[in-house]
């Protein structure tokens, strides 16, 4: 692979009641850790509004670690704005873009990959980045703290000049190491090699030595401010320049408020879940989405439903084969999202990986909401109505499955109740369940990989967009089951070692092999629409709201394509450019 005023009151009433859901990309949100007590409640500083773009959607607490390796809780933006990687990938156009490497290629025989670091870089200390820099940042992720698998296929890194890194491998992942490509931090070393001990996650790193376009200037318990870095390589390299001189970046509160600072214009992206937009977006105020119609958002992860198939019926692929046919997705698409997401394919692959969906096989064994024909699987399997005419196991002993979903996330729990609602008609009975958030992660971890999680049904979306299908794959099968509360693989505790063969082998072939990669694939979707071991719901937007008052040309389905959110992972997923687009507004 080469790598070369009265309405306004109006919504903001509707969102008081319609309090902050999944706002984020992902169904972990941050929350404030112990290292951030010691920041002020707010900056008070005033920055020029010209100058100055004002985001939200990442944060769900204070930022307390600007460490970039410590990947579960960095605040927003400390990897893509500060700290940056080797490539961007762009998932809209399915293209690398070298950064701060300038050229990345295997040998002939694949065992090496050799990796071109450019030229003229310097930290923000003024010291030159170098090819030790970058051997050292993939030599970092041999610490088992960082739960890393980088080096269970790599087995040495080297910089043999000043320009050149040359990484050796045993049997490569290809897919695991073009993901690390846009994603590993690079690091210096002159910093965190005194760090590399058990405890590099306690190294907050505020004010950190980087490469990127913005360095820290200060932090509080609302709010994470960036500046500018002048000195940015990629102005002289890339002809690349970042508009804003202060991104300030708020910790996500509440729906309401949210939604009345990008009303006002306090906020010029939000990235929040916000009920009602396409009313606003209709509705003269200034404020866009990607897409000017219906779905408004791009396409992030997938909503998935998660059963618990180490339980019974769940263990059962005919009843999971039931229960989905037995949900009316295209309600909670239309009724609760009001048309800003669509429909998930069965296969749960994202419309960026439409290439590898075997069609025919989908349209064979796939799903699609129908009452009359679940009832219909649910008496063949052999689930009769009980006396209250609700399905029962085969022993004749009531069903009563639970869905669980954090509280506070106000989509997913409208979403829960649709679910219970169509599942009642096909004679499923399933009581909706809103727990804490931290309730929800302990019954969603089993205590160890032989035991049952103690959930029956939860909805999740951890996998982002990503480059290859592979990630997703690794979620739906990951064998061994893992355990304790660093799960994030597997959830179903779905067993099935030839599902698992096929996943590393997708995760063994290169990347540039597409002919291999859809083979595969179609065999893991054979097993997936047969077993049902999870149920793809809908597609989880890039939610992504802007007000145009202050800034202009964000990206949009209409030029400037990239993506327009703050989450982890996405800067360095082209994000990063629209800082380049966009432009200030000018104030009458």
């Amino acid at each position: 692979m080469r790598i070369g005023k009265s309405r306004v009151l109006a919504l903001l009433a509707v969102a008081s009641i319609v309090v902050s859901a999944c706002g984020s990309a992902t169904s972990t949100p941050q929350t404030a850790a112990s290292g951030a007590t010691g920041l002020p409640a707010t900056d008070t500083t005033v920055y020029p509004r010209a100058e100055t773009l004002y985001t939200a959607g990442k944060q769900w607490g204070a930022p307390s670690s600007w460490n970039p390796l410590d990947t579960n809780n960095y605040a927003m933006g400390v990897i893509g704005l500060q700290y940056e990687t080797l490539f961007m990938y762009d998932p809209l156009k399915d293209v690398f873009t070298p950064w701060l490497a300038t050229d990345g290629a295997w040998d002939i025989a694949k065992t090496q990959y050799s990796i071109k670091v450019r030229h003229g870089v310097k930290w923000s200390d003024g010291s030159a980045f170098t090819a030790d820099d970058v051997a050292f940042s993939i030599l970092v992720q041999k610490n088992p703290i960082l739960n890393s698998t980088l080096w269970t296929f790599i087995t040495d890194v080297s910089a043999p000049d000043a320009s050149t890194v040359v990484v050796k491998f045993k049997d490569p992942a290809y897919a695991e190491w073009a993901n690390a490509l846009y994603n590993l931090p690079i690091v210096p070393k002159a910093v965190f090699e005194s760090k590399n001990n058990a405890d590099i996650l306690k190294f907050t790193n505020a004010s950190g030595v980087a490469t990127g376009p913005y360095s820290y200037k200060t932090a509080a318990q609302d709010r994470m401010v960036w500046v500018k870095n002048d000195n940015w390589w990629a102005k002289t390299a890339l002809n690349l320049d970042v508009k804003p001189k202060y991104i300030v970046d708020i910790v996500n509160s509440s729906n309401n408020v949210a939604l009345g600072q990008l009303i006002q214009g306090g906020l010029d992206l939000n990235n929040n879940f916000l009920p009602g937009i396409a009313s606003l977006v209709t509705g003269g105020y200034n404020i866009t989405t990607y897409f000017a119609k219906p779905p408004y958002m791009l396409a992030g992860n997938t909503a998935t439903l998660i059963p618990n198939t180490m339980k019974k019926p769940l263990d059962d692929p005919a009843f999971r084969k039931a229960l989905a046919t037995a949900i009316n997705t295209q309600d909670i698409v239309d009724k609760v999202y009001g048309g800003i997401v669509t429909k998930a394919d069965p296969t749960g692959l994202l419309p960026t990986f439409s290439k590898y969906i075997d069609t025919a096989q989908r349209d064979s064994l796939g799903f699609s909401f129908d009452t009359a024909k679940a009832k219909q699987m649910l008496a063949d399997a052999g689930y009769k109505p009980g006396a209250d005419g609700m399905v029962a196991n085969k022993d004749g002993s009531p069903i009563k499955l639970t869905l669980e979903v954090p509280d506070g996330w106000s989509d997913w729990m409208a979403a829960e109740n649709s679910i219970a609602a169509s599942a009642k008609l096909a004679g499923i009975v399933i009581d909706p369940q809103h727990p804490d958030f931290n309730t929800v992660l302990a019954d969603r971890n089993r205590p160890d990989a032989s035991a049952a999680a103690k959930f029956d049904l939860i909805i999740n979306n951890d996998i982002q967009i990503s480059n290859t299908p592979w990630q997703w794959y690794d979620y739906v099968f990951r064998m061994p089951l893992p355990n304790g509360t660093g799960e994030t693989r597997n959830f179903e505790g779905y067993k099935n070692d030839a599902a698992w063969a096929l996943v590393q082998q997708l995760d063994k072939t290169s990347v540039d092999d597409l002919a291999t990669m859809k083979s595969i694939t179609s065999k893991l979707q054979k097993i997936q629409l047969t077993d049902m071991p999870i149920i793809p719901l809908w597609y989880n937007g890039v939610w992504s709201q802007v007000n145009n008052s202050h800034w202009k040309g964000f990206p949009s389905d209409g030029g400037n394509q990239v993506l327009p959110a703050t989450w982890n992972g996405y800067w360095n997923m082209g994000a990063v450019l629209l800082l380049t687009q966009i432009q200030p507004v000018p104030q009458s």
